[in-house]
């Protein structure tokens, strides 16, 4: 038996162990407990669930979304919600290992990005296959509502007296979506640039492809692929030919490739924030899905010299 296997079968044995115990007595008894793998979908479901969910981020504040591994007390935080949030198989591929083994009956899983048409990732890892589909669906907004709007049927599956209250709280975060997008595509057509330089793992293809732009990463999807020297010198000469003067970095990982390329071309550097997760400051602070995207685009209208 493999170390893979071992760790399921503790974790299967710890979740039944704790099964039966009530799922959330602090949050009183009227309110649905929810647990969510990633900020955006965090995010969606606390404004979505409003004052009548209790809504948890299973990613410990500051870990890298991608190197995430659950312990065993995570499948115990699992079995003990009533509903279960997670992206999808590319984005977390351990959470469909682990949801078979849940001993709670009435846990609802969500797979949020459930009937969102996909994009290849261009940039890939030598260990996946090539195409590969980008798993950062939240950074269209088309496909965030997507989202939104099955983690409301699965409220309104949940506690279906609330209907109405769920409508309404999906369609105001719905509102404020189709905003964001307007803002977004009136800021990036007045840019002098059109190239994101990212010194990061490939996260920003949906963002590109819905704005127009042309976009460059030194990683494949994993952070922890790292660049050839071939890719480097690639992005250099790219950044060169092309007069760019800012190269993006990215959150929670080190900026040591962004900072390696800015060295070799005098760029400068901003922060494009793919909203994987958050800091215990920034958690603590309340920053939302929204606040991160409006520095992004603050940052690409610096970066990409917009009017």
């Amino acid at each position: 038996m493999n170390a893979g296997v071992v760790v399921i079968c503790a974790i299967a044995f710890l979740a039944a162990s704790t099964s039966c115990k009530p799922a959330n007595k602090s949050a009183g008894p009227h309110k649905i407990k929810v647990l969510a793998t990633l900020f955006p979908l965090y995010d969606m479901a606390k404004n979505i669930g409003g004052d009548k969910a209790d809504v948890s981020l299973l990613l410990p504040p500051g870990v890298e979304a991608h190197s995430f591994e659950p312990k065993p007390g995570d499948m115990v935080k699992i079995n003990q919600a009533d509903i279960f949030i997670y992206t999808g198989k590319y984005m977390e591929p351990w959470a469909e290992k682990i949801i078979q083994s849940v001993t709670n009956k009435n846990l609802l899983i969500v797979d949020a990005g459930k009937g969102i048409k996909m994009i290849p990732a261009v940039f890939h890892d030598a260990d996946e296959p090539a195409g590969s589909p980008d798993p950062h669906i939240w950074l269209d907004f088309d496909n965030a509502k997507i989202m939104a709007g099955n983690i409301a049927r699965a409220f309104q599956t949940k506690d279906s007296a609330n209907n109405d209250y769920y409508e309404h709280k999906v369609g105001d975060y719905s509102n404020k979506l189709a905003e964001l997008d307007s803002t977004y595509k009136t800021t990036l057509a007045s840019c002098k640039g059109k190239e994101i330089i990212y010194g990061g793992h490939y996260a920003f293809g949906y963002l590109a492809n819905r704005y127009g732009l042309k976009y460059l990463a030194a990683q494949g999807i994993s952070p922890d692929a790292e660049p050839t020297a071939n890719d480097l010198i690639k992005l250099v000469k790219q950044i060169r030919k092309d007069k760019i003067k800012y190269v993006f970095y990215e959150e929670l990982t080190s900026p040591k490739i962004a900072e390696t390329i800015a060295g070799e071309t005098n760029a400068k550097m901003l922060l494009l924030n793919a909203a994987h997760n958050l800091g215990r400051d920034e958690l603590n602070k309340g920053i939302s899905y929204f606040d991160i995207l409006r520095r992004d685009l603050d940052n690409l209208k610096t970066g990409l010299e917009c009017r």
